[in-house]
């Protein structure tokens, strides 16, 4: 045995000595194991650390409000823009995102709008407005209504180059659109008159913004091609029982076709008289004249091969989407202009609410506005329409990642003044039907 380990025997039994005689005289002696192996130090159990619980986001429901022209000059359009968003609001709600619509109508008229709008803004308390339709109804909310309170309006539909500038003006960033200005579709309309063989025209045009932004347009692409315009006529924006008037200094030039810029009410009239009444039976068609309603009103033979112009859409995975849900929710998807940039407007006012809120903002309308631009466009994943596509969307958002929706109608990539660029659609009448030739554009 080592000289070490006696020691450290002696020194307990010294020790186990003086405790026996301090301590209780009842208490059994310590007994003392002396080993000659070494004595370990006690070590901790090392403590885990803390694991941290995930973030969890509630995502909030909230409220947007609609505008659509049941009523006046657009009332052909109005229940096919409805059935447009409710397909956005199905697919949001598959896709695991409920979010509310509620509906009033414009009645194609500033005036009746701007009440309709004040009760969904500051009673309904919506958090977004989609809508107008008419670019002369869009101006007048988004100045008496919507650019005040602060409330982000998308208009599906608004396409006058006179709304651009609008929210700028005014110092606000809250008029968007998912449906490109007719600064794009003014010189494709003059281009495919031109090739048309036509040298002398006349413009009939609704006298509001959207009527003189487009007549405008057309006319300065088309006099740069060579041709003229002999005369641009305006008409009021409340239908009339007779466009005689109007008619007669349309074609007092010597026009070889009348470009018909108006809406689907004053167009079936003034047509019908035009024909009829011998001033001239030879036209130009453009979106708001993209018309079902006109081959009723005329027949089907008086506008055989007569074409037009509106915006398009573009082929994507999103408007597959679209046309199979349309479809399956709704029938026959109709001929008519806008119902993609509608459907599109919906889902992104919520996938902007959506990464506001994982983002960890308080949900608000003006959040909102804010997140607009950015799942609209590059940066970001590519993400589409439909069940499927919004799904992913939100998985992507709520993993905190970009994305870039692209529509139903083709890329929304907002600009600083809250406009796209898209492409435009040429079509025509054939056989009672519209039927879509090209695209032209981006």
């Amino acid at each position: 045995m080592s000289k070490r380990i006696l020691s450290a025997i002696t020194l307990l039994v010294i020790a186990s000595m003086l405790f026996s005689a301090c301590g209780n005289a009842n208490q059994e002696p310590t007994k003392v194991v002396a080993t000659e192996e070494p004595i370990e130090e006690p070590t901790e159990e090392p403590t885990e650390e803390p694991t941290e619980e995930p973030v969890v986001v509630e995502i909030s429901s909230f409220t947007m409000g609609a505008v659509f022209p049941y009523t006046g000059a657009l009332a052909e359009f109005g229940p096919a823009f409805e059935q447009a968003t409710t397909l956005a609001r199905l697919d949001l709600s598959a896709a695991g995102y409920d979010i509310e619509l509620v509906f009033g109508d414009t009645e194609t008229s500033g005036t009746a709008a701007t009440e309709v709008v004040r009760q969904l803004v500051e009673v309904e308390g919506v958090f977004v407005l989609l809508g107008a339709a008419s670019s002369g109804v869009s101006r007048d909310v988004a100045n008496a209504v919507t650019i005040p309170n602060q409330v982000p309006q998308i208009s599906y539909a608004s396409t006058s180059p006179m709304l651009t500038y609008l929210p700028a003006d005014e110092g606000q960033d809250f008029l968007f659109r998912t449906a490109p200005s007719d600064a794009l579709q003014g010189p494709v309309l003059a281009q495919m008159v031109f090739d048309a063989g036509y040298t002398n025209v006349a413009t009939l045009y609704v006298n509001n913004p959207y009527g003189q932004g487009l007549t405008g347009a057309f006319k300065t692409a088309f006099e740069a091609l060579g041709g003229t315009v002999s005369a641009e006529v305006p008409h009021d924006e409340e239908v009339s029982t007779s466009y005689t008037a109007e008619l007669q200094q349309a074609v007092a030039g010597g026009a070889e076709a009348l470009v018909a810029i108006s809406y689907p009410g004053h167009a079936t009239i003034y047509m019908k008289e035009a024909i009829e009444g011998g001033f001239i039976s030879t036209f130009v068609f453009v979106d708001g004249t993209k018309s079902l309603d006109i081959v009723t009103a005329v027949g089907a033979e008086a506008v055989e091969g007569m074409c037009g112009t509106a915006p398009g859409s573009l082929e994507t995975d999103s408007l597959a989407a679209f046309q199979s849900g349309w479809e399956a929710e709704f029938g026959e998807l109709p001929p008519f202009p806008f119902l993609a940039p509608a459907y599109d407007a919906v889902v992104l006012a919520a996938l902007a609410a959506y990464e506001a809120q994982v983002a960890g903002e308080e949900l608000t309308p003006t959040a909102i506005r804010d997140h607009l631009r950015s799942v609209s466009g590059p940066p970001g994943t590519q993400v589409f329409a439909g069940p499927e596509g919004l799904a992913l969307a939100l998985e992507l958002l709520a993993a905190g990642e970009a994305i870039d929706f692209v529509g139903a109608s083709g890329h929304i990539d907002l600009d600083e003044y809250g406009d796209i660029s898209g492409p435009i659609e040429v079509w025509c009448y054939e056989d009672g039907e519209i039927i879509s030739v090209e695209l032209v554009g981006p």
